[in-house]
């Protein structure tokens, strides 16, 4: 069975940009999806492929991240401190679970050898600190600079301070979640703010394995940012109900919902009517389903 990956890149804006990135990643796997934003300014390939060729197709992605994103110049909605930002590889079975960590440090190791430091976070952190991907983006690129030139945080792999340019990247190795998005009928990102964090967790409250921000969209709407963990035992209905409460609360609509690369099919059990996902698909936008007919 394939592994898959789920690279998140630094550029949502200039097209012509994510064309060569998306060459980069050559024949030998199957992009699945290529989600792009431009409040983010952020792009996610969804790849499917076997282990070996998955490792060269994230490597080759790496490489011409590094010589096209310039992250000096770098302004978007959503934290990031790297061209190619996060890099997970996702098993879709405990079996496989042992050889997409070997995938991911491999492609870790590989990124290291392009002056491009490497913390490994989740599942691969080497202590408990190092699991959250916020304890990295906290204060953003320049924080990051701080931090490991004074010698408070070191890398994994590669150079002890960021790429002049490219910044740092974040591998891990994980099983599928869920990257939903909430957007509620105000421009008050307060409001949005403090919606997510009801509904994160923390050690007191919250919901269980859900990340969440509050962002100001060009829209004038705002949007509750989620990544939920585990969407099987989480589904996004548990989500949507809960920004909707806390939203309802502070005097704002849910309007609708956007989600970011693909999901497994569980994760939309008893998903409300009401709250639409935009432009989704489920032949196209459920794991399950998209690997049937990759090439679609």
């Amino acid at each position: 069975m394939s592994l898959l990956a789920v690279p998140n890149v630094s550029e949502g804006r200039d097209f012509a940009v994510l064309e060569r990135l998306e060459g980069s990643l050559g024949n030998e796997v199957t992009l699945l999806d290529r989600h792009t934003d431009l409040d983010h300014h952020r792009a996610v390939f969804t790849l499917a492929g076997p282990a070996g060729t998955l490792a060269a197709s994230l490597t080759g992605l790496a490489r011409r991240a590094v010589e096209e994103i310039d992250m000096t110049g770098w302004r978007g909605v959503h934290p990031a401190i790297g061209a190619l930002d996060v890099c997970p590889v996702v098993w879709l079975s405990e079996e496989r679970r042992e050889k997409a960590g070997e995938v991911a440090l491999e492609v870790a190791d590989a990124i290291g050898t392009m002056g491009v430091p490497v913390f490994l976070y989740g599942d691969l952190a080497p202590d408990a600190d190092r699991r959250e991907r916020a304890y990295f983006r906290a204060g953003g690129l320049d924080a990051l600079w701080q931090r490991m030139t004074s010698g408070g945080l070191a890398p994994d792999f590669g150079p002890d301070r960021p790429h002049p340019t490219a910044g740092a990247t974040l591998v891990t190795a994980r099983a599928p979640l869920a990257a939903f998005n909430v957007e509620l009928a105000t421009d008050d990102v307060g409001v949005a703010r403090e919606v997510a964090a009801a509904i994160r967790e923390t050690p007191e409250d919250g919901i269980p394995g859900v990340r969440a921000l509050g962002l100001p969209l060009s829209t004038g709407r705002v949007q509750v940012s989620t990544n939920v963990h585990d969407p099987i035992e989480t589904p996004l209905a548990e989500v949507v109900e809960a920004v909707r409460e806390q939203a309802t609360l502070r005097g704002a609509n849910v309007i609708e919902a956007e989600l970011i690369g693909l999901i497994p099919q569980a994760a939309l059990v008893d998903y409300p009517d009401d709250v639409p996902i935009r432009d989704f698909d489920p032949s196209f936008h459920v794991i399950e389903r998209r690997l049937e007919q990759p090439n679609r």
